[in-house]
């Protein structure tokens, strides 16, 4: 177990230790304010849920005044919804879908609840776009249904400490860096899967160790801000950089590739996974295309750059 923790740099062990006290808000309370939060949003009317004064608001990575952006053109909520929480840091987590018009979309929310009020609302919409880079990889919203099992509490007994899950998903980000075939402090099922922006991604460890994803840069400015201890799931932001120099390369059974990455590009995200049995089962994700090295404004201790 001890080569779970060797990834995992000093800072965010001391970050580990260093929670805030709890806050006032039970999980009840939590989820019950992001459901607050999810029909004030497709309503555009704030007064349906607890903000306070002042909220600090992003979307895709650019701070903006509260509210505005799909805040004032989602049409509907296609759901369904999947929430997660952490009653240690008040943050709450949403993966949801949506509607801007005729425009799908798959939207990922952190809020953070001081005091009972909404303090902090983060958002990553993914919809299809198709540029110079990569197409955002992205399902269809009235077809997909989030893994049920991230939903479900695991019971008591077979938890594992909050650092240990941040040690996993940690892991699986040291594993995606510099994708050569070794996994590097953390384990999967085999069944293991990955749903990004509505598709599904079957055999992760298998794509891993086949070193299919060598053209990741770096995996950096990795945030593990919520933990649910109950349903055992950990949630992040990050970025994945792509310097688009590298052209062709082999898998580890020899088989030639070419890197779809022709100029430099990075994803934005907002990431969790579910872990069951000491190893991953499950990962959601919504992913964004952004500019190359894109920095979030939540990010306060960004990787040397």
């Amino acid at each position: 177990m001890q080569q779970l923790f060797k990834f995992i740099p000093l800072a965010l062990l001391a970050s580990i230790s260093s929670l805030q006290a709890a806050p006032a808000c039970d999980k009840a309370c939590l989820e019950g304010i992001a459901d607050q939060y999810r029909a004030a949003y497709v309503k555009h009317d704030p007064k349906l849920a607890p903000f306070a004064r002042h909220v600090r608001f992003t979307e895709n990575n650019v701070e903006m005044s509260f509210p505005d952006a799909t805040w004032d053109t989602v049409t509907e909520e296609v759901g369904p919804a999947l929430t997660l929480s952490d009653t240690k840091t008040g943050n709450v987590g949403i993966y949801t879908s949506i509607l801007q018009k005729d425009t799908p979309g798959f939207l990922a929310v952190r809020l953070k609840v001081q005091g009972g009020q909404i303090t902090e609302v983060e958002h990553i919409i993914s919809t299809k776009r198709n540029l110079s880079a990569p197409p955002t990889p992205i399902g269809d919203v009235r077809e997909f249904k989030p893994d049920p099992d991230f939903a479900r509490i695991v019971p008591v007994a077979e938890r594992i400490s909050r650092a240990r899950l941040i040690a996993h998903a940690n892991g699986y980000f040291s594993t995606l860096q510099h994708n050569d075939g070794e996994i590097r402090g953390t384990r999967f099922t085999p069944e293991a899967l990955r749903y990004e922006n509505g598709l599904k991604f079957a055999e992760i460890e298998k794509g891993f160790k086949s070193g299919r994803y060598r053209f990741n840069e770096r995996v950096r400015d990795r945030d593990f801000f919520l933990v649910d201890e109950e349903r055992q799931v950990v949630m992040a932001r990050g970025h994945i950089d792509h310097k688009g120099v590298l052209d062709e390369y082999t898998l580890t059974d020899g088989t030639p590739q070419r890197s779809v990455f022709r100029e430099p590009h990075t994803w934005s995200f907002l990431e969790s996974f579910k872990v069951r049995n000491d190893s991953i089962v499950s990962v959601q994700a919504t992913f964004i295309g952004a500019p190359y090295y894109n920095l979030s404004p939540w990010t306060t201790k960004p990787d040397k750059r």
